[in-house]
């Protein structure tokens, strides 16, 4: 598959976002979105291409190293590294058949990134490819998968 910039959009209910008490709690949701750069240019609009299945044995979230956490992980692991769907390809939270190497990039990427993350967030495609990258590298694991072996150009903004 060719390479297909992409911001994820975590939206979550939470402590930073208060709801009252006629509001009704709504699942945490990852939506894919064409890249728009910072707050400005969103204002006009955003395009979101799809939105990332929930897994059926629980939902996603953020901001702590947890289960939902996990699942979030999974998902745009197995997006960005173009692996299909996430407990088929061995990366999913509740997989059977865990691959060793994914589920540890997995967890991985809870710790450093998704477990500091606040209740709305957005993270582009190529930073989740570089980070898995180096996560690799730092490993020695020479095995990658397709989409860390051309990896996007850097865009200044000038």
């Amino acid at each position: 598959m060719a390479y297909e910039d992409r911001t994820y959009h975590g939206i979550q209910d939470g402590q930073e976002n208060p709801r009252g008490e006629e509001e009704e709690w709504r699942p945490a949701r990852i939506l894919v979105e064409k890249p728009e750069f910072g707050p400005t240019e969103r204002t006009r609009g955003v395009t979101v291409l799809r939105e990332l299945a929930e897994p059926e044995g629980g939902g996603f979230g953020w901001g702590y190293n947890g289960g939902g956490t996990s699942a979030a992980a999974a998902a745009i692991l197995a997006d960005a590294l173009d692996l299909g769907d996430p407990d088929k390809s061995g990366i999913g939270y509740l997989s059977d058949s865990e691959d060793d190497v994914l589920s540890q990039l997995r967890e991985d990427f809870c710790d450093d990134v998704l477990s500091q993350l606040c209740d709305h967030w957005r993270l582009r495609c190529g930073v989740v490819l570089r980070w898995s990258l180096a996560w690799y590298l730092q490993r020695g694991i020479t095995e990658l998968p397709a989409a860390l072996t051309e990896l996007p150009p850097l865009q200044s903004q000038t």
